[in-house]
Formats: structure tokens, sequence, C-alpha cells
């Protein structure tokens, strides 16, 4: 482990709670406490915690803000306004394929200001993107630093929320600005696991104020500190897309099913001559779930075979703590006629483990 990772606000405090750490995104990032099985149940039955701060925060502020954006990113801003929040891409049209950037969330606070929150290791190049074609008198700032972000997931996150005082009625992608402690909380009803949830983004420099009482009010509802190994078993038996894996500059939105996040009636947003070429044409493989039939832990990277065929390659697998059983994402080929329901195999180490292709998610969100 280098010495040049970045650092978030809270690494003293999740020393002291006996986590473990490993690099993610350039990030020093906990990995798991009590472990990540514990953790994962924690916050579908009960509450999780999760420090997400190594997450990018940006800012876009000007007139017409919000136009500029909504020209640039994918889904389209005039759905929503004030208050709300919406999962969008950022494109770049390279060789007439549209690959992502990066995913984000973008918080329309007014016309004339958007907040977004990439992934950790986009957060410069989506800020450069933004500043290379923005139009005079808007100006685009990197913001990592200046929050951080916390999320509370799980039945009982509502409960945690109130016991600070947090606002926690709003309807989900909404957001709302609040204090605690007299510290600035922005709080949004949403998340990365499939539970009823809410990420704060606090001050980062009193971070730990806000994450202190937080720890009290999860553990006094039975939950627990959760890391980014149940954070990422959470997210895959959602099917939620992770950017490396499930989309990159290689794969595109229509390829990870995430389409319904694209404004297709829009005269423009980046990357939109060759989503549309390839919503036309269909794409040539497509985002699936795979779920084990018996034993075997499925990982990224492995070759998903019909017979001896090879139609497809995981992008991420993991073992599910809810299935108990091993699960996986997978780019497969659209050439070969492959049904839900079907079994296939995954070539794991020269094991043959035979799988159901499923359509995600493996378990039923509750978000809503």
């Amino acid at each position: 482990m280098t010495d040049d990772l970045l650092h978030g606000p809270l690494e003293d405090r999740h020393r002291e709670l006996g986590a473990s750490f490993a690099e993610f995104g350039g990030w020093l990032m906990p990995v798991s406490y009590a472990g990540t099985v514990s953790e994962h149940n924690a916050t579908r039955e009960t509450v999780g915690l999760f420090d997400v701060s190594h997450l990018g925060k940006a800012l876009v502020k000007g007139p017409g803000a919000a136009a500029y954006v909504n020209s640039a990113l994918t889904n389209d801003l005039n759905r929503i306004g004030p208050g709300k929040a919406q999962y969008t891409l950022c494109c770049k049209d390279e060789g007439g394929v549209a690959g992502v950037i990066d995913d984000l969330i973008a918080y329309y606070v007014s016309d004339d200001e958007i907040f977004l929150v990439p992934n950790a290791a986009n957060t410069a190049a989506v800020v450069a993107e933004l500043k290379k074609h923005a139009p005079d008198g808007l100006t685009i700032t990197d913001e990592h630093r200046s929050y951080a972000v916390l999320a509370v997931q799980g039945p009982k996150s509502a409960e945690v929320l109130e016991s600070l005082g947090l606002p926690t009625e709003m309807d989900y992608m909404g957001y709302a600005d609040a204090e605690y402690n007299g510290v600035f909380v922005r709080v949004c009803r949403t998340g990365y696991t499939g539970e009823h949830g809410y990420e704060l983004l606090p001050a980062w420099d009193r971070a730990g104020e806000v994450f202190d009482a937080l720890v009290t009010g999860v553990r006094a509802a039975g939950g627990e500190p959760a890391g980014l190994g149940a954070r990422d078993t959470l997210r895959t038996e959602m099917g939620y897309p992770l950017h490396g894996h499930e989309l990159s500059l290689d794969i595109s939105p229509l390829q990870a099913r995430c389409g319904w996040a694209i404004g297709w009636k829009k005269d423009a947003f980046w990357g939109r001559d060759a989503l549309l070429a390839e919503k036309q044409a269909g794409p040539t493989r497509v985002l699936r779930g795979l779920k084990a039939v018996g034993r075997g832990v499925l990982r990224a990277d492995l070759a998903v075979l019909d017979g001896d065929t090879q139609i497809g390659t995981t992008t991420s697998g993991t073992f599910s703590p809810s299935l108990k059983v091993g699960i996986a994402l997978a780019l497969i080929d659209t050439a070969h006629d492959i049904a839900d329901g079907q079994r296939v195999s995954v070539d794991v180490r020269g094991r043959v483990v035979e799988c159901e292709v499923v359509k995600p998610p493996f378990v039923a969100p509750k978000t809503r």
C-alpha cells in the first residue's frame, strides 16, 4: 500500500472502530468492521452506516447552469427541479461509440446552480470536460474536499436520522438542506444498496461530529457501521453498475441497461448521436445477471460459456449474503439468443460453475 493514497476526513474514527482498509479509486477506504456478511445483513434488516466521502463533488454555478448541464449530461434535468436529484451519465463520443466518462448524481439547487456527485477516480475528468465546453459566465469548481458523504441505509434509516433531528420525509431522490449541531448537512433520499436510505453531505472538516452521532444512532437501532465490502455485495444484488466494471469508456449506457437515464427527446447531450445510432441498431452486448446453481463464487473478468462457446464476460461477481449463492453481472453478446432462465456456465479458474441467467435485481429493491 503506497503513501500517495488519498485519505478521507474520518480515517482515525474508522481505525478506532476496528476497520480494515484497502485502496479504492485512489483512496484508502474502510473495507469492513465486524465483517462484510454481518454488515450486509445489518443493512438489509436494520441499518448500516457507510463513509463514502471519497465520492467526488463538483459545482456548476452561474446564469444558465442547469441549461448547460442539461445540454451535456444524458438525463433530462427538465424532469426535476429545485430540491430534487437525478441519476445521470457523462458520456464521450469516441469513434462513434458513446463511452461513459462517469455516472453521477446531479442535485438541482436552482436554475443557476447544479451540484454534482461523481465517482472518486473520475471527478477530475468530469470537471475538466465541463470546463472545456462551458460558456462564459459559468464557473465549474472541484469541491471534492468541501463535503463528506455518509450513507445511512436500511429499514431503520429514517429512525436514525430522526434521532438527530434531520429531515426524512422527502420523496425518493428528493433532498433537503438542514443543520446538525450547527453543521450544514444536505440530506438526500437515495443510496446504493436497494434499501430505503439517505446520503448525507456534511462539511468535510466537521463531518466527524455528524458521523459520531450517526454511529450512536445506528447502534441504538440495532445496526452497524459498514464498509466497502458490504457496499459492493449490496449493490451487486441490486444489479447497480459500478464505473470501471459495468460502465466505462468501452461500455455504453445501453449495454449497461442504463437507457432509462437518457433524455432521448433532448436536442443535445454529449454522445447523443452515437447513442441514437446504437439504440436504432441495437447494442451488440447487454448486461445480464447470473446466479450460480451450485457452489462457486463468481468474480469479474471470467468467461461466460454456452456449451463450448464464449458468449460473454463477467463484469462483477460476489457471494450474495441474502441469497447464499454466487451471483454475477455479465456482458452477454446479443448475437447469442440467451433467455432469462437459461443455464450457462462460467469458467472459474478452470472449474465450470453452472449458472442461471436472470434479470437483475437479484433481490427486490425497497428504495421507494
